[in-house]
């Protein structure tokens, strides 16, 4: 008697399946795992200088030892503060600049110019200023991230409002629907794969913002962590903190792109061929 499964297909078929699955789970861990052996035979047998580059065993100690004193938690929730404080500043006026500038031609008239010039301004080189501004204290950092996340989200969401079909405009339009029903419902919705296409890129620079802004004396944060452990060489915590950003940083992409998968659902770009969710 042949052993089936629940759904009627051989037990040998949903091995396979479930081994397939697993692999495809577990093919982008690969190269990362490859690399960290290397990294820990090499730092191991003296290929490289273990004080500059400690193998991963050595960061994972010191992983250990900062969380269980607590100084990881803080420094890291001082971080993500910092950073979503300045991503719902920079970004909220990001979104509605985009939304008002792509909707209505005589604010682009005015104002997309003046943003495009400030644009090309590297929004880190506005640190001494900055300083001069807000002083060392918390607004300066929070300024920085607002400022490094703002454009992407605003160019991306001008970008997509300005490309809806205008087909689709004149089709709402025949049907009744007035001016905020139309934004609500044909609009914000079209324009929203653009939307989280600049939230992501956004989420880039508001780690990469972080990073710089934590070291204008700051008393907290995975930025100041670094800092201080390179006045005392302790390339490890500094390795540690670098690590945490990029986790960090990859954690708030995975959240956008469920986000992505949850709300556009409806769109062709987020189903497999089946019609499924991706």
């Amino acid at each position: 008697m042949v052993e089936t499964s629940v759904a009627g297909h051989p037990a040998g078929e949903r091995r396979r399946i479930d081994f397939k699955e697993l692999g495809s789970a577990l093919a982008p861990f690969a190269l990362p795992i490859v690399l960290l052996i290397a990294w820990e035979i090499a730092a191991s047998t003296g290929l490289v200088n273990a004080r500059l580059m400690p193998a991963p065993t050595k960061i994972a100690a010191a992983f250990w030892r900062l969380l269980l004193d607590g100084s990881l938690l803080h420094h890291t929730l001082a971080s993500t503060q910092r950073a979503f404080i300045g991503l719902v500043i920079g970004g909220g006026l990001g979104f509605v600049a985009g939304v008002l500038n792509g909707l209505w031609k005589p604010a682009e008239t005015f104002l997309d110019s003046t943003l495009q010039m400030l644009r090309n301004i590297p929004h880190l080189a506005l640190i001494p200023l900055v300083i001069l501004w807000f002083g060392i204290d918390e607004g300066a950092k929070i300024f920085l991230v607002a400022t490094g996340v703002f454009f992407p989200i605003y160019i991306n969401t001008f970008h997509g409002v300005r490309t809806i079909d205008p087909q689709l405009v004149e089709m709402a339009s025949v049907y009744g629907l007035d001016r905020k029903a139309l934004i609500q419902r044909i609009i914000l919705p079209g324009a929203l794969p653009s939307i989280l296409v600049g939230l992501r890129y956004a989420l880039g620079f508001m780690w990469l913002t972080l990073i710089v802004a934590e070291t204008i004396s700051a008393t907290s944060g995975i930025g100041f962590m670094t800092m201080n452990a390179r006045e005392f060489f302790q390339t490890d915590v500094v390795l540690l903190g670098i690590i945490i950003y990029a986790l960090l940083g990859k954690f708030a992409d995975m959240a956008t792109r469920a986000i992505e998968r949850r709300v556009l659902v409806w769109h062709s770009a987020y189903q497999t061929p089946d019609g499924a969710k991706r």
